[in-house]
């Protein structure tokens, strides 16, 4: 039955690539509608012909990837239970100690180390891609630092979340989906707090902005905002990509505004501002904490289902899955299935809820700068330091966009500055 089981797994999987390859390459159009011809919105105005067509080609495989990689996951964690890989891990930590907690993070390590290693191609096709269409300028050294400091957080943060989780499950087996959500609200805002700070610098080097002038513009932006800060910080990314990026992150005094060397590099002093107004409309109209508010309660409703969704799987196919009980650390590769798959499925709408509050604060960084002119130098360099599609397929736009489209952007700008 397992062998049945992992066989149509992956004849699905197979099945799923071919039709997303279709979609993307042979049935979704990226074009503008015709009446857009000709308006800041149109590539042919802002991107020479090589341009677009090189931004069509790395966009397309770019989200055929993003297709291929969560269902790839899926499989994994599929065919790890199908094959006895997790009941084994399980029984090597526990030979290992008799403690649990040791337990729990030797079986954590032994499943990261795996998944780890099952999906690295994918994600070194993905550096290499980033790279081939000059995204991406970082050796493959650099790269794989950045790789290994994400395993060691993410090990670090997983091994002490997953004992805690099954703690809970252990002792509330009816209840512990209610009590891991309400954990959560206390482990965000402490790794909120601490993301500016501690995490940030591990992957790059933060310092205060060069500019002094431009500094001075922007903190005035921030007083208007009462934004509590008094300085502006640059990364040096310069060193790793060509994109662009500006963003105000953490809580509290922890707050930063922080502009990434290549924006300060690649964009005018009044697109800067744009930008740097827009993430303020974030912080303006309190997105972090509506958005931190509306994460929570959608924990309560995944947790709730995943927990029913879990149990039954288990009790009716646990022989097949090599797993007896929910509270076996071996179940851990399932629990990341259907939170993966979960997470997916909820996906489109809470893009739609983030495309809002971007057009949000795209909105109030227009009122604030009454520069329109600005604003549209920003997107269309954007667009062109991406390598990004204008308009992209309407799967792509539900499944991958937390921003509105630079078709949609731009047409907001024009509409803004023909009031």
């Amino acid at each position: 039955m397992a062998r049945k089981w992992a066989n149509r797994a992956i004849i699905a999987y197979v099945v799923f690539g071919f039709a997303m390859y279709a979609y993307l390459f042979l049935f979704a159009g990226g074009t503008v509608p015709q009446e857009y011809m000709g308006t800041a919105s149109d590539p042919k105005m802002f991107l020479t012909e090589r341009e677009q067509l090189v931004a069509e080609e790395y966009s397309s495989i770019r989200n055929l990837l993003f297709f291929l990689s969560t269902p790839y996951e899926w499989l994994m964690y599929l065919l790890i239970l199908l094959s006895g890989a997790s009941r084994a891990f399980e029984r090597w930590a526990k030979s290992v100690t008799r403690f649990r907690f040791l337990q729990t993070v030797t079986y954590v390590f032994i499943l990261n180390v795996a998944t780890f290693l099952i999906v690295f191609p994918l994600a070194y096709i993905s550096h290499l891609l980033s790279k081939s269409y000059g995204i991406s300028i970082e050796t493959f050294s650099q790269w794989m630092r950045d790789e290994v400091v994400d395993f060691w957080v993410n090990f670090a943060v997983m091994a002490v979340v997953i004992h805690f989780l099954f703690l809970l499950i252990q002792k509330a087996r009816q209840r512990w989906w209610l009590y891991a959500s309400l954990s959560l609200i206390p482990l965000v805002l402490f790794l909120m707090f601490l993301q500016p700070v501690v995490i940030d610098p591990l992957y790059n080097d933060f310092t205060e902005i060069q500019d002094e002038d431009l500094e001075e513009q922007i903190l005035q932006l921030a007083k208007e905002a009462d934004i509590p800060t008094d300085q502006v910080f640059e990364v040096n990314m310069s060193e790793e990509t060509n994109a662009l990026n500006a963003y105000v992150t953490g809580i509290g005094s922890n707050a930063r505004i922080v502009l990434w060397d290549t924006t300060l590099k690649q964009l005018s002093d009044r697109a800067i501002l744009f930008i740097m107004a827009h993430e303020m409309g974030h912080y303006v109209e309190k997105h972090l904490y509506i958005g931190m508010a509306s994460y929570m309660v959608a924990a309560f409703a995944i947790f709730f289902v995943l927990a029913k969704w879990m149990q039954r799987i288990v009790s009716r196919h646990g022989k097949v899955l090599k797993v007896d009980s929910v509270t076996q650390l071996r179940v851990l590769p399932l629990f990341y299935l259907l939170l993966s798959l979960l997470l997916f499925i909820m996906s489109p709408f809470a893009n739609a809820v983030s495309r809002y509050q971007e057009a949000r604060a795209d909105d109030y960084a227009l009122e604030m700068t009454q520069d329109p002119d600005a604003a549209i130098e920003a997107f269309q360099e954007l667009t062109r330091a991406g390598r990004s599609e204008v308009n992209p397929p309407l799967l792509v736009k539900w499944f991958r966009y937390g921003h509105p489209t630079m078709f949609e952007r731009l047409n907001a700008i024009e509409k803004f500055r023909g009031q």
